[in-house]
């Protein structure tokens, strides 16, 4: 199969423990666009947390796109302008707040490029770390919340967060896409939005057949569109149920998985093994 376009998520897959793009990854991938393939970033994080990679690889330059907010946003490079939107209501936002205080977690969103939360907690400051985003804390949640918003994170200890995930799966599935990116992160996007239905629109714009992609992550957020894609690539650091699902597992984000998945699918390994 001659695969047209690779759709990478960021945190533990493209990126490395120190948030950098490996040498040899970024070579493989600038060749892979100087060759007419597509590269796509799709991540949690909200836009303002991908642009500088995606500036590092030039995506403008080979008229690509980033799909933010698990796929609740889609951006062209070039133009900036948003290809596609998706936003939570005002009143699944408050919905979304009473729950979390049922259920003893925190709670975070993002107004603009801030995020939003009524108390300090280590995991909203790992967000916050990882999007450079800055943290704003407000006295009511509900009235810091004044507009629409693309995505809504409950965040917490791991274990705790596991057994509230499958609680709300059950509960809330009917209207929202429900997920956890890492074990203390469990997000909320509104129902059907996923980085696998992003794909989708998106590739129907392009003009690109669903065999001709290839989608590679690491965690649960990236399994519809490892399931969608021509060819689902779990990296070697996912969970043992994310690699199940994959059609080919990678080496680790430690270990120039995503390049070396490149070379061997997209460049024909091309390029001379560093």
């Amino acid at each position: 199969m001659a695969y047209k376009m690779i759709v990478l998520d960021l945190d533990d897959t493209l990126l490395n423990s120190d948030q950098t793009i490996s040498v040899r990854t970024k070579e493989a991938l600038m060749k892979a666009q100087q060759e007419g393939k597509k590269v796509v970033l799709a991540s949690g994080r909200p836009t303002f947390g991908m642009n500088s990679f995606a500036e590092e690889l030039l995506l403008a330059d080979y008229e690509s796109y980033i799909l933010s907010f698990n796929g609740g946003k889609i951006i062209n490079c070039e133009s900036k302008e948003e290809f596609f939107s998706s936003t939570l209501s005002l009143e699944a936002v408050q919905r979304l707040y009473e729950i979390s205080v049922q259920e003893d977690v925190y709670i975070h969103t993002y107004v603009g490029d801030t995020i939003i939360t009524t108390e300090e907690n280590p995991y909203t400051t790992i967000e916050s770390n990882l999007t450079g985003l800055p943290i704003t804390l407000v006295d009511s949640f509900v009235e810091g919340v004044t507009e629409p918003v693309v995505k809504v994170l409950m965040v917490g200890e791991p274990e705790h967060l596991k057994k509230v995930e499958k609680k709300l799966q059950e509960k809330l599935g009917e209207e929202f896409s429900v997920m956890r990116s890492k074990p203390y992160f469990l997000e909320f996007t509104d129902k059907g939005i996923t980085k696998g239905t992003s794909i989708e629109k998106l590739i129907n714009e392009c003009g690109i057949k669903r065999e001709e992609v290839i989608a590679v992550g690491d965690s649960y957020n990236d399994q519809e569109m490892i399931e969608f894609a021509g060819l689902g690539v779990a990296m070697g650091n996912a969970p043992d149920d994310i690699k199940k699902i994959s059609d080919y597992i990678a080496d680790t984000n430690k270990n120039d998985g995503v390049a070396k998945v490149v070379e061997k699918f997209l460049l024909q390994d091309q390029l001379i093994t560093k």
